[in-house]
């Protein structure tokens, strides 16, 4: 129903952001909240998904068309909902994940949260012969907190949560995290993604 909104972002979450069009706020689920940024400003456009079930209406924003048709080639897949295609395209490689499909590699896709082995291969089954229409979005670019001292970075830990990454798997790449020289939530959520799926 929705191709995409054009307005003022007015809320930043871990797991969402708000736009306000015209004067009515769209609560929009995103894989990287982070890459926008609160404004009064700026407008923003972000491509846009609804999802209607039984008791639920639910929308989620792309940065760019190709994003948003990737999730969508993604939810197709047996096994794979919203909540998992968002966490897999959190992650700022999507090289990665289209060689991982184009290459079998199950081990790759597994490291993503609510993904085995079975729905792993479900994801290479489905969309190998795809493969050569993804083409890779422009990733994301927003700013970041932190822990304490760095509100960017407990930012991007929220967010690493709010996809659905353990709570002792999120800890661990925060100690590493707190190591880096970055500023940014998008920095901290960009190398918190890589070591992940390391």
């Amino acid at each position: 129903m929705f191709e995409y909104f054009e307005g003022y972002v007015t809320i930043v979450n871990p797991s969402f952001v708000v736009i306000d069009v015209n004067g009515v706020g769209y609560k929009l689920m995103t894989a990287n909240p982070y890459r926008y940024q609160e404004s009064r400003e700026q407008t923003v456009r972000i491509f846009v998904y609804q999802a209607v079930r039984d008791n639920d209406i639910a929308l989620y924003g792309f940065y760019d068309q190709e994003e948003k048709e990737l999730f969508e080639k993604l939810i197709n897949v047996s096994g794979i909902g919203p909540k998992s295609a968002l966490a897999i395209l959190a992650n700022t490689d999507h090289s990665g994940l289209i060689n991982a499909i184009a290459g079998n590699d199950v081990a790759y896709l597994t490291k993503f949260p609510g993904i085995g082995k079975k729905t792993a291969s479900q994801i290479i089954l489905d969309l190998k012969d795809k493969i050569k229409q993804l083409n890779e979005p422009d990733l994301f670019n927003t700013p970041q907190k932190t822990t304490n001292d760095q509100p960017e970075l407990a930012d991007a830990l929220a967010a690493l949560s709010a996809l659905g990454y353990r709570e002792k798997e999120v800890q661990k790449v925060a100690k590493q995290l707190r190591k880096l020289s970055t500023t940014t939530t998008d920095d901290y959520l960009r190398q918190g993604l890589v070591m992940l799926t390391k």
